[in-house]
């Protein structure tokens, strides 16, 4: 089990982002007669950093392939797209609505050190996995201590 560091100011940075995110969907979805039914929503991400790659897991059950797209514009990386309710019962015809459908849109500033040109992403059981390996040059390296040499320094 990982150690992680106490943040008194995480759950308001949590809080600010899902009030942005609120007010950001009531802004853009204003009127649109799908929102009755759908609610708005994004799907959850990990972000982890190893030494040769940054990997991001996005939960997205329900969605097939066809229905994400994953792009990159200015170095920042966009995932987009859609849940669509099944259309097997009527909506009044409903009990409860608890899973939530419609569009989703997230963008993420990439780090300088990623080879944009080798992303690549998997989809499977309901994870959408990005692996961004990070530019072989920019990677971690360490650096060796060398004893002083023993020859004296001319005086001035």
């Amino acid at each position: 089990m990982a150690i992680i560091r106490w943040d008194p100011f995480r759950d308001i940075v949590t809080l600010r982002e899902k009030m942005n995110r609120l007010f950001e969907d009531a802004v853009t979805h204003r009127g649109e007669e799908k929102d009755l039914i759908a609610s708005s929503w994004a799907p959850a991400v990990d972000i982890y950093e190893d030494e040769n790659q940054l990997v991001l897991s996005a939960e997205v059950p329900g969605i097939e392939e066809k229905d994400v797209e994953i792009k990159i514009e200015d170095s920042t990386l966009i995932i987009q797209g859609e849940r669509k309710m099944e259309k097997e019962t009527k909506e009044e015809n409903y009990h409860r609505i608890e899973r939530a459908y419609g569009s989703f849109y997230r963008s993420f500033t990439l780090p300088n050190y990623i080879d944009q040109e080798k992303i690549h992403a998997e989809h499977e059981n309901g994870v959408l996995k990005i692996t961004m390996p990070k530019k072989p040059e920019l990677k971690p390296r360490k650096v060796r201590i060398l004893k002083p040499s023993t020859e004296e320094k001319p005086k001035k």
